[in-house]
């Protein structure tokens, strides 16, 4: 029997076997720690240094939040968006925020905030003038530019009422939900616009979590699956219904259409949707689509063409860990960090479950590598959520951060394990298909406990070196600064569709330089609930210069580029190659 079938079989019976002891507890039992597994410390490299810069840069932003997390709803929110809103070539933030249950049953309202980046390491709440301050009971959110006049749009999802904001170019954003056809109307908690079927418009994929009805609460610690470690805890998502996903169609004429059922992937079984991203998984030129679930299967949807979807999780591998384990999973990156032209996946996961790294061996054939790699022991101990794939020591290798924070703050009345705010995890790419941890060796703001949820990378200061920005789900976020390291170089690129969706989602640019050839491809979504900045960035390392660039259009238009200087961001048009950064504005 073939490897993919046999797997298929065997992680079936395991899938279904676990699907039937989903309510017993909240989260299953620890994972079993293969013998000899060990992580490495690293050792004889140089290490960036992140910086706590929040008050300096002026923001103020803090996320409502219930102290004891009766209710499941309450411990779930946090994404961070960054959104160049103004399009003048400086990364801005937004951050979502949401009322507690009891606020909204007295019909208060939580505001979210805009930050305006001045361009000198400082910010300014413009939320005021936005129109973005109240869009509900608010999760997160993903940035794309649906109706292709140059300016990014922002949706948020949300319980009860997901919101379109249409960036009117002027600092302002209206609310067109309505028309455009895109509320969903459940708990949706993951968003990422894509090109499913490269006609030049942007789609959108939304995942929901449980079934939560605030006329219908859970009451708290009153079930075995609302039990933890012997004490009362919230109950879910274990014990509560999936709410189903959603796929809504770009109709070319600021509508949507709900095509989730027709394409196949809307959740038929009602899984516990969180993060979700877009892309090339199976190299065929088309985006494929990724959702990470938590307590349950993640879904891989081939795409098949012609508006069709086909979940092949199981069969690739991708859906359960390699132990054929359903974990809670949270958060998803997708980056290839061993050069080999294939995108590779990694989630975030629960607590006692290890974050999973699924190589793409190609052919839609995935391994766990989460124990080789050595990014599997240190996540263990927390429950882990927004994560990034990048290269943050520029030395043209990408690297993986994840931020932690429990669910439960009564696990601070424990004896020992756990506890509600926990550090992040850091690991440098070591270029041989493994990572070493660096989580103690970056600076005290890395392993300083919060209650972690929503995690995005961006240069804000435009000096090349990548930095960090985290929703704290209790209190303020963190922006952490990224000195970089002495010596490295970088290149990027800020792409501009023409007959392709113009924020180029979905694009692929391929560098060469030297002997290192690396890949990216323009994301919407990810990490969890949130989202990164859409220019990408290559680390150089020594080099000053690139020799060759590809760029894969999803029209299936390519642009070659060569001998680019580095240390400099590029702006590239589909068709017309480099231009001045003027060129790909609105109106242009």
């Amino acid at each position: 029997m073939q490897r993919p079938l046999l797997r298929l079989l065997c992680l079936s019976i395991a899938a279904v076997l676990l699907q039937n002891t989903a309510g017993a507890q909240a989260h299953s039992a620890p994972q079993a720690v293969p013998k000899g597994a060990r992580s490495r410390v690293c050792s004889g490299r140089a290490v960036p240094q992140f910086t706590d810069v929040t008050a300096k840069a002026g923001i103020h932003f803090k996320h409502l939040a219930a102290p004891e997390k009766k209710y499941i709803l309450e411990s779930m929110g946090g994404g961070v968006v960054v959104i160049d809103y103004d399009r003048d070539g400086w990364p801005d933030i937004y951050f979502t925020n949401a009322p507690t249950v009891d606020m909204t049953l007295r019909g208060e309202k939580a505001q979210g905030a805009l930050y305006h980046n001045n361009h000198d390491g400082t910010f300014t709440d413009v939320t005021a003038k936005s129109g973005l301050a109240t869009p509900g009971f608010a999760m997160g959110g993903a940035v794309g530019d649906f109706n292709n006049d140059g300016w990014p749009d922002l949706y948020v999802t949300a319980l009860g009422g997901n919101k379109l904001y249409k960036n009117n170019g002027d600092g302002t954003f209206t609310d067109v939900t309505a028309k455009a056809g895109v509320a969903d109307g459940r708990w949706s908690t993951g968003a990422a616009f894509g090109d499913y079927d490269n006609d030049g418009f942007v789609d959108l994929a939304v995942s929901n979590y449980v079934d939560f009805r605030l006329d219908d609460l859970p009451g708290f610690g009153k079930s075995p699956s609302c039990r933890y470690r012997g004490i009362d805890v919230q109950c879910g998502p274990r014990g509560l219904r999936g709410a189903g996903d959603s796929l809504f169609h770009n109709n070319g004429d600021g509508t949507f259409s709900d095509v989730s059922k027709a394409t196949g992937a809307d959740d038929k079984p009602g899984y516990y949707g969180l993060g979700v991203v877009w892309s090339d998984l199976s190299g065929t030129g088309r985006p494929d689509l990724y959702v990470a679930d938590d307590s349950t299967p993640n879904y891989l949807y081939r795409n098949d063409g012609g508006g069709k979807f086909t979940d092949i999780g199981l069969e690739s591998g991708t859906a359960v860990s390699g132990d054929g384990s359903e974990q809670g999973s949270m958060g998803v990156a997708i980056g290839d960090y061993n050069h080999t032209g294939r995108f590779s996946i990694y989630v975030t996961n629960f607590e006692n479950e290890f974050n999973t790294l699924y190589r793409n061996d190609g052919k839609n054939d995935f391994s766990d590598v989460s124990y080789d790699a050595g990014v599997a022991l240190p996540s263990l101990p927390y429950v882990k959520w927004g994560v990034v794939f990048s290269d943050l020591d520029n030395d043209g290798w990408i690297d993986l951060y994840s931020v932690n924070g429990h669910v439960y703050p009564q696990v601070d009345t424990l004896p020992s394990g756990a506890r509600y705010a926990e550090p992040s995890n850091f690991f440098l790419n070591e270029k041989d298909g493994t990572f070493c941890d660096a989580s103690a060796q970056a600076g005290a703001p890395v392993v300083a406990p919060r209650v972690g949820r929503g995690l995005a990378a961006a240069d804000f200061e435009n000096d090349g070196n990548l930095d960090l920005i985290v929703e704290n789900l209790d209190g303020t976020p963190t922006l952490l600064h990224n000195a970089g390291v002495a010596g490295r170089h970088w290149i990027g690129f800020e792409l501009a569709g023409t007959k392709s969706n113009r924020l180029a989602l979905g694009a692929k640019v391929v560098v060469h330089a030297g002997s290192v050839t690396q890949t990216d491809e323009v994301r919407s979504g990810g990490s969890y609930l949130s989202q990164s900045d859409l220019r990408l960035h290559f680390g150089l390392g020594a080099a000053t210069a690139v020799d060759a660039v590809e760029v894969y259009w999803p029209s299936g238009a390519v642009n070659r580029l060569t001998h680019l200087q580095g240390d400099r961001l590029y702006a590239v048009r589909e068709g017309d190659g480099v231009v001045p950064p003027e060129a790909i504005r609105p109106g242009r």
